[in-house]
């Protein structure tokens, strides 16, 4: 069996459409939302919300196709994974659609807005971001976001350390923000990034969870065993009187205009 390289193996290459599908329920209860000044910076200027329609791409159980909908924006959620679907919480402006970003089934130039969130690195990005253009409006936007642990926190930080050893440095832990495919692209242009900060509060049973909804952490065996301990000292270490922590992210939102 071959290696996998964390710095050369295309993430895409990684079973991107299935890996989540034992994930799905810690999913949708313990990955983080995202700041509301992200969803600010992403919706300015795009004229009257309930006018757009955006589509959320890689949209997983919905965590920020509700943030754009509770906004008053007609979100199509386009996931190819049913688990993913099936776990989304019902949102009256939220259709959940099957699809992938290299074939998302929708109509030439018919959404405002197409969004990543937490989700880019994981398609090819040359077909990606040429049926993103292609579904856009002419001079649409589209959004590109990470929340990425902060490496200045101690807990973030510990968390991360933990995460990459129990994952054999998974090439999803050192390469998760792939940035580089928008500043080439022929099809976007005046790409803008913008930074934020987010705090997710957990208790112990969220720690743990948020790490379960981690596609490429065993969810059994030693060294799961081994990986529970370390969050059960790591919370303990951690824990303020009301009994959470809290994991700290630094979002990264990059904004680009179709051509």
């Amino acid at each position: 069996m071959s290696q996998i390289n964390p710095e050369t193996t295309p993430l895409h290459t990684l079973n991107p459409l299935n890996r989540f599908s034992d994930r799905a329920e810690d999913y949708v209860k313990y990955r983080p939302s995202y700041p509301a000044d992200a969803i600010d910076i992403i919706l300015e200027e795009l004229g009257e919300n309930s006018q757009l329609v955006a589509a959320d791409i890689g949209a997983g159980t919905g965590i920020a196709s509700r943030l754009l909908a509770e906004r008053k924006v007609n979100v199509i959620a386009i996931e190819p994974n049913a688990a993913m679907r099936e776990a989304a919480q019902a949102h009256p402006l939220i259709e959940f659609r099957d699809g992938t970003a290299e074939f998302t089934q929708l109509p030439d130039n018919s959404v405002d807005l197409v969004t990543c969130f937490q989700a880019f690195h994981w398609f090819n990005p040359e077909p990606t971001l040429l049926e993103f253009r292609r579904i856009l409006k002419p001079s649409a936007r589209l959004a590109v976001v990470w929340n990425n642990r902060d490496k200045e926190d101690a807990l973030t930080t510990e968390y991360s350390r933990l995460v990459r050893e129990a994952s054999n440095n998974h090439p999803a832990e050192s390469r998760m923000e792939s940035v580089e495919p928008l500043f080439v692209t022929p099809h976007f242009i005046n790409i803008q990034e913008y930074t934020f900060t987010y705090r997710q509060q957990l208790d112990l049973t969220g720690l743990i969870g948020r790490a379960n909804s981690v596609s490429y952490l065993p969810h059994e065996g030693w060294v799961y065993e081994q990986l529970i301990n370390n969050f059960q000292e790591l919370y303990q270490h951690f824990r303020d009187d009301n009994g959470f922590v809290y994991m700290v992210y630094r979002t990264s939102v990059y904004l680009g205009e179709a051509i």
